[in-house]
């Protein structure tokens, strides 16, 4: 037997006032497997033993959400008897240690998450942040990152055939040791069709289904609750490896096992593996699972008790079925040939046994590890790290079209098209808009209407103000989604920050939950679910780089199934309209835009104003326009402000430009690259009927110019801003991120 050391426990990373409560938990000293199981358990990663105290601030309700937080993924009624199921979750420090690997089983675990609830899985998007691809020094490992966390989005994503529809990428010195590797999966379900993981009935088989458990992975959780180190690859062997094939062949099974009837509650072996399934099913159904190792699938030979309940091996599913039922569960998993045994049973006890060949190795009542675990209030009475000054510096453009030119050629704003043509993002047939879009629409074919999702984050805007940053992301999820035509109805979010033991972290976090609440009360788009990922920081010698608060929020909203409204201008000849208006600007809030990061090179002030009454005027105002067919074009502004999404706009097979004549005192600078929300452009062919419905919202609607073919040209108030070839600038931008990947930062 192991004595539990203070260096045995510090591994764990327990601290000794949590063993005090464990040993009163378990009215004795608790063997070594246990103490793993406590272990895994108690991490950050499962039990957000640091956030939960805050997180129920969120609003989790309408009259549409089926299932909410405490599940594997939420649920919402889409109507027609037919719901989506969707979550969002990262894998961020295993695709630093093995981007490959990372990436792909995160890709691989989210997927598990929307299937074991009994839905089809039809749509992923990822959220990527990165270190600089031309930085002196980590250049090299960072374009190593990259690569690798896409091709093996790619891989894991193809592989299975499901279709990356969208995503973000964005590139900042702090990501440089934290990246950072969120992904959202989507799936639809009939409503009657639905699975809870809930273990029900003493006496009832509960079996294990999917791969064989290896040692890969055992205290992946534990290993993702901690900073990171200089010695971070010595930790490989707590990344896990993915089989997509094997993935696919388990979502059929599952689907088809669940049709017999025979299954009574099923979840995915994620985070904390055997452990986590069987102690939170028990916990859930208030009932308790006693399980034999013996009877554990293995592919390795020698395999303890610790190893096997702690192992994350992937493509791993536990069900318990109906008593005398289980031979139509076996012939399933037979039929794809995949592993089935009966490894336990469901017992009266709201507790977890773990036997090996007969003998108790572990025994925790469920309630020690799901509702006793620890939650801190910890420590934020202190303003948000923050080490940006208020003030601006002295700048002032030298040529505006140059400017320009440098943010469409920068790796934040260029076209993303390198990473995304890796992805199948028509796979299944159901997308009708897809990467590079403001929003991805997936059609739901059972019902004849659509889903719409948007993925989207800034952490400069968190770091700057933490809670008006939060609330800008949801704005701009929102209008995304509106941009498109579709009315936004739920959430899911993916909170990324630093150690949480440090109160200026802390308050990051807090503020950043309040920021999201508020917002998202506002825009009715409740939290069904999500994932908090902290300690995003690395430690080299003697300095502590945090990763920039990086919260990152999907919100899905609904539409009938049309044809899509595209960004890009369609026709010469159409007139530009500005929805929500020019917008207002000073230097305090243009710190943290593009422009600032990209040509001014620093970020100062305070994230942009907003009104969140105004911006759902315009965004109201923008689905109407859609709604009524009178949008041939329509995009949101966001980064780069007004002269970058007119560029955008520019990008089509026909190289339609704009003629565009501002009338404003703004300063050039904020007047063309101000990141002010609540704005979208719109190309239309019936200008007035447009300004009507915007009149109509009380909200402005400014005739800017019109389409015309080959170029982009803006003035203000007479004077000429910005000129340039739209071919030229389209083959700058999007070149752009295959130079950089390309260049040798040495």
């Amino acid at each position: 037997m192991t004595t539990i050391t203070e260096d045995v426990l510090s591994k764990h990373h327990i601290t000794p006032a949590e063993y005090q409560v464990i040993l009163k938990e378990l009215g004795r000293e608790p063997t070594f497997t246990e103490l793993g199981i406590f272990s895994v358990m108690w991490s950050e990663h499962c039990s957000y033993k640091s956030s939960r105290i805050h997180l129920k601030k969120l609003p989790t309700r309408s009259k549409l959400v089926v299932q909410g937080p405490g599940e594997n993924a939420g649920i919402i009624d889409i109507g027609q008897g037919y719901a989506i199921a969707f979550k969002i979750e990262s894998h961020n420090h295993p695709s630093f240690i093995e981007p490959f690997q990372g990436a792909a089983t995160g890709v691989g675990g989210i997927l598990r998450d929307i299937f074991t609830m009994g839905a089809r899985p039809i749509a992923v998007m990822d959220a990527l942040r990165f270190g600089r691809l031309d930085d002196p020094v980590n250049g090299a490992r960072n374009r190593r990152i990259l690569e690798g966390v896409v091709s093996g989005i790619a891989h894991y994503g193809n592989c299975f055939g499901v279709p990356t529809v969208g995503g973000e990428c964005v590139f900042e010195d702090s990501y440089a040791g934290n990246p950072l590797v969120n992904v959202f999966a989507l799936g639809v379900v009939r409503k009657e069709d639905i699975f809870y993981a809930k273990a029900a009935g003493a006496g009832n088989p509960v079996i294990y289904v999917g791969s064989k458990t290896g040692r890969d992975g055992v205290h992946g959780a534990t290993m993702a609750s901690a900073e990171f180190t200089e010695e971070a690859m010595q930790k490989r062997p707590n990344v896990q490896v993915g089989d997509p094939f094997m993935e696919k062949l388990l979502l059929e099974a599952c689907i088809e096992a669940m049709k017999t009837g025979a299954v009574i509650g099923i979840q995915d072996m994620g985070a904390a593996g055997l452990t986590c399934s069987t102690c939170e099913m028990g916990s859930r159904g208030n009932v308790g699972v006693e399980i034999d190792l013996m009877h554990v699938p293995q592919r390795e030979t020698g395999m303890s008790p610790y190893e096997i309940m702690l192992s994350e091996s992937q493509e791993r599913m536990l069900l318990v079925a109906e008593k005398g039922r289980e031979e139509e569960v076996f012939a399933v998993f037979r039929k794809w040939g995949l592993d089935a045994a009966t490894i336990g049973v469901v017992i009266n006890e709201n507790t977890m046994r773990v036997k090996d060949h007969g003998v108790v190795v572990a025994e925790i009542p469920n309630p020690a590890l799901t509702d006793a675990a620890p939650m801190y209030n910890r420590p934020h009475d202190m303003p948000p790290y923050r080490m940006a000054p208020m003030a601006a510096p002295l700048f002032a453009s030298a040529n505006l079209s140059a400017d320009l030119s440098k943010l469409m050629a920068s790796a934040d704003v260029c076209s993303k098209k390198y990473i995304w043509r890796q992805y199948d993002h028509m796979v299944r047939t159901n997308t009708t808009l897809g990467p590079g879009s403001d929003a991805a629409i997936v059609r739901i074919k059972e019902t004849g209407t659509s889903v719409a999702m948007s993925l989207d984050g800034n952490g400069r805007y968190c770091y700057l103000s933490p809670r008006e940053g939060a609330k800008l992301i949801v704005a701009e999820c929102c209008r995304n989604l509106s941009t498109v035509g579709a009315t936004p109805v739920a959430a899911t979010n993916n909170l990324n920050f630093g150690n949480p033991e440090r109160p200026e972290i802390m308050a990051q976090l807090v503020e950043v939950v309040e920021g999201i609440a508020e917002a998202c009360a506002f825009f009715e788009t409740p939290i069904t679910g999500g994932n908090v990922s902290l300690y995003n920081e690395t430690r080299t010698g003697d300095d502590l780089v945090a990763i920039f608060p990086s919260p990152v929020m999907g919100i899905v909203g609904l539409l009938p199934t049309a044809a899509p409204i595209p960004m890009a201008f369609q026709k010469a000849g159409r007139a530009v309209v500005l929805l929500g208006g020019v917008g207002d600007c000073d230097e305090t809030r243009f710190g943290g835009t593009q422009y600032a990061k990209q040509v001014v090179g620093e970020l100062w002030g305070l994230p942009p104003a907003m009104d969140m009454e105004f911006e759902k005027r315009v965004q109201a105002a923008a689905r109407q326009v859609v709604a009524d067919g009178l949008a041939e074009s329509a995009h949101d502004l966001s980064d780069g402000g007004l002269a970058v999404a007119l560029a955008e706009s520019c990008f089509s097979p026909g190289n339609i430009g704009a003629e565009v004549e501002l009338d404003s005192d703004l300063r050039t600078e904020f007047l063309l690259f101000h990141e002010g929300p609540s704005r979208i452009l719109v190309s239309t062919a019936d200008k007035d009927k447009v300004v009507a419905i915007a009149q109509q919202h009380g909200v402005p609607a400014v005739v800017l110019g019109t389409t015309v073919a080959g170029r982009l040209c803006i003035h203000n108030r007479g004077s000429l801003l910005i000129e340039c070839d739209v071919a030229g600038l389209q083959q700058q931008w999007e070149s752009a991120l295959e130079h950089l990947l390309q260049s040798d930062a040495s």
